[in-house]
């Protein structure tokens, strides 16, 4: 198919784009570089723009016949979206709707959305299925749902048919050191350990040592990009072949502490660091983990480096990659 990637130069993105050439379609990538990067986009066609820009949009759209379009432009990051809210709701849901207005006009029968388990707030359990309310209690979350939203009254009101992902921790990269997590500033757990390990933090901080785990400290799901790019492509083809629209969990429905997981990147690396110890981050749920037995059930999805040992060694080996590359620049 002739597929849009928006934010294709981004970290899960250039996997997604990757993983679509392999499987023979063709690919333009649209992206502001913002947080993206060129070298990272390695097949299809880079067209630099910004959502933002509705005639640039309705130019893409007007000179490509798209037969779907995959959308991963957002802002990810909570607490900026705590701090700078409106920034969230212009880049990730007024974007969403300048995208679906092109998609609307020019009739593109296929959507995957790149949506969060931070739609589902602070709930109860503790796996968490897709059928919860969603109660988002950050503008990151609520930006989310408010796209998935629109998608979903959209397809109900015209022939437009959409998987959405709620990704759970996505962490790791290319097993051959193509492509890796190189966001600036990056607050997920493995990226942030990583850059201990390579000296470009001093130290981290475990946020609450006092949840009722099993070490004290909060349970997350962690599931490889490659495995989470899979699913991408898995859903491109089960819409294609006629499937329903879905909303799907991506996670490998078990969780790790953040304890267990600064152990695992101590050991592969064999560099020991500091790790302070403070008090809860405010909306911090204490476990959170994906219930996947719908993406198998619909996808036939089954994960291919389910395997907290394996994410953390590709997350390290990308860290050197990327801390040479940078150098190599400067």
């Amino acid at each position: 198919m002739k597929v849009l990637v928006t934010g294709g130069a981004g970290y899960i993105g250039s996997h997604v784009v990757r993983q679509l050439a392999q499987a023979g379609h063709d690919i333009v990538v649209f992206d502001n570089l913002s947080t993206g990067y060129r070298w990272a986009v390695t097949a299809g066609e880079l067209v630099v723009g910004d959502l933002a820009d509705e005639s640039a949009v309705n130019d893409l759209f007007s000179e490509h016949r798209f037969e779907a379009v995959l959308h991963f432009a957002a802002n990810i990051v909570v607490p900026e979206s705590v701090a700078n809210p409106l920034k969230y709701y212009s880049n990730n849901t007024r974007n969403t709707l300048n995208l679906l207005k092109a998609i609307e006009r020019h009739q593109v029968p296929y959507v995957v959305f790149s949506s969060t388990a931070a739609v589902y707030g602070m709930p109860e359990q503790t796996v968490l299925t897709e059928d919860l309310p969603l109660a988002p209690i950050n503008p990151y979350g609520a930006s989310k749902t408010m796209s998935e939203r629109m998608i979903m009254d959209l397809a109900a009101a015209s022939d437009l048919n959409y998987v959405i992902l709620r990704y759970f921790n996505v962490a790791g990269a290319n097993p051959d050191g193509l492509l890796g997590q190189a966001t600036p500033e990056a607050t997920h757990l493995i990226k942030v350990a990583c850059e201990c390990v390579t000296g470009q933090r001093d130290g981290m901080s475990v946020f609450g040592t006092d949840y009722g785990t099993r070490d004290g400290t909060c349970v997350r799901d962690y599931i490889h990009v490659e495995d989470l790019a899979k699913a991408h492509v898995m859903a491109l083809d089960y819409m294609a072949g006629g499937g329903e629209s879905k909303v799907l969990n991506c996670g490998y429905g078990r969780g790790f502490t953040v304890r267990e997981v600064i152990d695992v990147v101590k050991q592969q690396s064999g560099v020991d660091f500091p790790v302070a110890e403070t008090e809860r981050r405010a909306g911090d749920p204490e476990a959170l983990m994906a219930d996947n037995s719908r993406i198998k059930a619909v996808l036939g999805w089954t994960p291919d480096y389910d395997d907290l040992q394996t994410i953390v060694k590709t997350a390290l080996a990308w860290e050197a990659i990327w801390q040479q590359r940078k150098a190599s620049t400067q």
